[in-house]
């Protein structure tokens, strides 16, 4: 994905570059750091979250739910009503028998818990035991965004960066300590994200390698795309927890055609459109939605297989003959579960709304008591589930940038982070427009991809390792470094923020919305792929300038600005004992109370 921007060291052994180093450059640097860095800020974040993770020794916030539910599942195989004053009961012994009479009616899918109930199965029903998964997958979650970020911006620095800041933010952080839903479908969803953003590295590479090899159908030639059939199983894994994932499958669905085309147009296909709709988009249908639909059903085989569960009643002594006798009842209890969450408008002190959402307007406390020792006269203990304010203003702000990078530029990264975003965020305003019930902690799968965008901006506040100036081709229209790929590989401090397929030294950009611009608008035929048109003059390189440092230095500045920032909340994130009047400082309005 990335791509240097240096010149040559010799001017005259420059020449157009292949179809592969023009459709998929290699990513610079190191790959032994391309994995170092990122696992060190990985066993940064898991130290945040692990640490006193079974503190509170209490059942926090929608843990009621989900922690029971778990293990439910874990000893019936679905949910189970439980006795009053359950929570008390488990808290004081991990093997109490908690459980009422018959099946529990549940408004979420059940994959959720089951993550959950790993936890429990290993350490047992504790807070420890219960958390244990939520934190691993909230600690996996930077690991992955490191990777996806390095691939997206071809720079280690600005993947690390990418970590640290999902590390570092509050929401993020809460909900990687309690056993809630919502953090599995921001880790599902930001895993079927890498999966395609790996994917269209590969599918590249080999679109290049049988253009090379002398394919020469008018359509392209036909690519495996191997990797769609993860993000399939990944995004089937986010809608089994929540159904918000369906939105996911339907905009990256749109999103890797885009892509697909853009590649084929990139390559010279005489016959783009039908290409990708025929040898991609079919076989993308059957690789997300198809087998999302499978490997959601998948995750139903606790209630499909054995008799008891909610609106299951009695199953069929043959047990193949058990999932086509459960489908009727499994649609009913779908059914019921929709006009549960579209009927859903009681009032709740921590309710908010989506357009609360960015400016963090409504937290949520998921825990507060007032001890009565800690050195004061009142003292104060929470959990406030919120994001770091730093982090969520400053992604605010970058949206906003991102917006006019995908209108002006064409910057394909632009797109996908925007898309991203508003999958998970515009989704909710119909639902919010009808009074429906929801909280900030919803918009914890938004947080990748508001980080993202932080990263590609400050990819473009620090501008290319060195610039490079010459006079446009005349074919492309385009700057001669956005057809120029110099040999050789190229990592430095914020290196040149991987911005490939596109120019950089003049601001062009030439690809068209999640597409990709090619060589010419000519078809390759029998002759193989055409070749990159050469500029008319060798491009010459220019010393790093003043912007490469002012942008570092603020770029470093926003890092340090979130670390601090997270470091203040920390205590009211991780409930720490504080005296009423520090509390209180960490409360900045009347709305976070």
């Amino acid at each position: 994905m990335a791509t240097t921007d240096l010149a040559p060291a010799n001017a005259s052994r420059w020449r157009p570059p292949s179809p592969r180093e023009w459709l998929a450059p290699a990513i610079p640097g190191s790959a032994l750091l391309g994995w170092l860095g990122p696992l060190l800020v990985t066993l940064f974040a898991g130290y945040l979250r692990f640490y006193r993770l079974g503190q509170p020794k209490a059942v926090v916030f929608d843990e009621t739910y989900y922690a029971k539910d778990a293990l439910a599942l874990l000893k019936f195989g679905w949910e189970h009503n439980t006795v009053d004053n359950a929570d008390k009961m488990l808290i004081a012994d991990q093997h109490a028998h908690i459980w009422g009479q018959g099946p529990s009616f549940v408004a979420h899918p059940p994959f959720g818990k089951w993550m959950i109930a790993m936890g429990e199965w290993a350490f047992g029903a504790t807070p420890f035991g219960w958390r244990f998964v939520p934190a691993l997958v909230g600690t996996l979650s930077v690991l992955i965004l490191c990777r996806v970020a390095r691939r997206m911006t071809g720079s280690t620095l600005l993947g690390c960066a990418a970590g640290l800041l999902l590390a570092m933010d509050g929401l993020e952080f809460v909900t990687s300590r309690a056993a809630l839903l919502d953090i599995f479908v921001m880790f599902w969803i930001l895993a079927g994200f890498a999966c395609l953003v790996n994917d269209r590295d590969r599918s590249r590479h080999a679109l290049a390698d049988k253009i090379e090899a002398g394919a020469t159908s008018v359509y392209g030639p036909f690519l495996a795309h191997g990797w769609r059939w993860g993000a399939g199983i990944c995004l089937g894994l986010a809608c089994a927890t929540k159904w918000t994932g369906v939105f996911y499958i339907a905009a990256f669905g749109l999103m890797v055609v885009c892509w697909d085309y853009g590649a084929r147009r990139a390559a010279g296909v005489r016959e783009p459109v039908p290409g990708t709709l025929l040898l991609d988009a079919a076989p993308a249908f059957v690789q997300l939605v198809v087998v999302a639909l499978i490997t959601y059903l998948a995750t139903w085989s606790g209630w499909i297989f054995k008799p008891g569960g909610w609106g299951r009643g009695h199953a069929s002594s043959h047990w193949w003959w058990r999932p086509f006798e459960a489908m009727p009842k499994l649609w009913d209890y779908h059914r019921q579960m929709l006009d549960f969450h579209t009927g859903l408008d009681a009032k709740h002190p921590y309710q908010s709304w989506p357009w609360d959402w960015p400016i963090l307007r409504r937290p949520v406390a998921f825990f507060y008591t007032e001890p009565k020792t800690c050195g004061a006269s009142r003292c104060s203990r929470e959990i406030l589930g919120i994001g770091t304010p730093a982090l969520w203003w400053g992604a605010l702000a970058a949206l906003v940038v991102v917006l006019f990078i995908w209108l002006m530029l064409r910057d394909w990264r632009a797109g996908a982070i925007l898309l991203g975003f508003l999958a998970g965020w515009l989704t909710w305003f119909p639902s919010a427009f009808h009074e429906r019930t929801m909280f900030l902690f919803y918009a914890t799968p938004l947080i990748p991809f508001m980080v993202l965008a932080v990263v590609l901006v400050l990819g473009y506040l620090i501008g290319p390792a060195s610039g490079l100036v010459g006079a446009h081709s005349a074919a492309s229209g385009r700057s001669p470094d956005a057809d120029a790929q110099p040999s050789g590989e190229h990592d430095s401090a914020f290196p040149d923020s991987g911005f490939a397929d596109s120019g950089f030294a003049d601001g062009t950009f030439p690809d068209t919305g999640f597409a990709d611009s090619g060589f010419r608008d000519e078809a390759y035929g029998t002759g193989g792929a055409r070749v990159a048109p050469v500029p008319s003059s060798v491009p010459q390189p220019l010393p790093p300038g003043v912007r490469r440092l002012v942008g570092a230095a603020a770029a470093g500045a926003f890092l340090l600005v979130v670390l601090a920032n997270f470091a203040y909340f920390y205590p009211i994130l991780a409930a720490q004992t504080l005296t009423y009047d520090d509390w209180h400082a960490r409360i900045w309005f009347k709305s976070w109370i």
